[in-house]
């Protein structure tokens, strides 16, 4: 990045110039600021020196934003409110407030998503910022406290981890595709349907060959359908009642519970694997991050009342 300091006129000349263009008068900003009328005028004219333009047409008493000066003093004060914004949030939100948790784009739209005001409402004093990424990260190198991943415990070897969820994978669709293409009488019907598959190209994830073989499905390798390489894709084809999809039931029930999506058949398939809050063995949790965790494995025992999380 080029030298900012030299590319940057002073902060003082900003301030006045920022001040003095909204009062439309040198000792009105002066008086707001606790500066001279003289020492505006001087910090105003540097800055024309420093950007090579006149920014004030100057008359008894008043003075008016040239062209120039209308358009630096639009992003001045957008700049210095941006910055105000910034230190303020800084101020006022101590940074051990702010708790970091690594999560897939899925996770983060379809579970936290519809319990953000539970959240709120249960820890009001913590700032959740979500970290999406393409592939797992280890979330120490990256320094962040928090993961959610599915798999078994195995899998992440200097990790601490705690189930919140079983993989339990369903079929389900929408009313109004069932209502065009019926409910299947058995899971081997599902060969006659539209599916939409998920194209995972990072993280290992069940698929619909998998599922039928489970459901003792001969003829599993005849899937076909639409894909995509993101479950919240996969999982709008079948809101719009385009398509059947799997519907991993930690992401779905909310859809379920409210009836938007429906399962079209009993089967559940059980992989044996979970989805599991991490955090690294050797790094200590601060207590906000602890309270995350805690709160996040305590949403599986309030299942009961998923309905509520989206107003259904």
């Amino acid at each position: 990045m080029a030298n900012l300091r030299l590319l940057i006129p002073s902060m003082r000349g900003l301030i006045a110039f920022e001040a003095a263009g909204r009062l439309g008068s040198f000792t009105k900003a002066g008086l707001e600021l606790g500066m001279t009328q003289s020492a505006v005028s001087y910090a105003i004219k540097a800055l024309e020196d420093d950007v090579g333009q006149r920014l004030f047409e100057r008359r008894h008493r008043t003075v008016t934003l040239t062209s120039a000066g209308r358009r630096l003093h639009g992003d001045v004060s957008r700049g210095l409110y941006q910055l105000a914004q910034g230190i303020a949030a800084v101020r006022t939100k101590p940074a051990d407030d702010v708790v970091t948790i690594s999560v897939s784009t899925a996770f983060a739209t379809l579970w936290i998503a519809p319990r953000l005001q539970r959240m709120r409402t249960d820890l009001p004093d913590i700032e959740l910022r979500l970290h999406t990424a393409d592939r797992d990260l280890d979330i120490a190198s990256e320094d962040i406290p928090l993961g959610i991943r599915g798999g078994r415990p195995n899998n992440w070897p200097g990790y601490e981890c705690a189930r919140f969820a079983v993989e339990e994978i369903v079929a389900v669709a929408s009313p109004s595709y069932l209502d065009a293409y019926g409910v299947p009488d058995s899971p081997k019907d599902l060969l006659d349907h539209h599916l939409a598959h998920l194209d995972e190209p990072y993280r290992h994830a069940a698929t619909w060959k998998d599922w039928l073989r489970s459901a003792g499905v001969n003829g599993a390798h005849r899937v076909r359908g639409m894909r995509a390489n993101e479950y919240v894709a996969v999982l709008q084809m079948a809101l719009d009642g385009d398509a059947v999809a799997l519907g991993w039931r930690h992401l779905v029930d909310v859809f379920i519970h409210n009836g938007r999506l429906k399962k079209v058949t009993p089967h559940t398939f059980r992989p044996g694997n979970g989805y599991y809050v991490i955090w690294p063995k050797h790094k200590a949790l601060s207590e906000t991050c602890r309270n995350v965790r805690d709160w996040i494995l305590a949403q599986d025992g309030r299942s009961e009342d998923l309905a509520s999380i989206t107003g259904a």
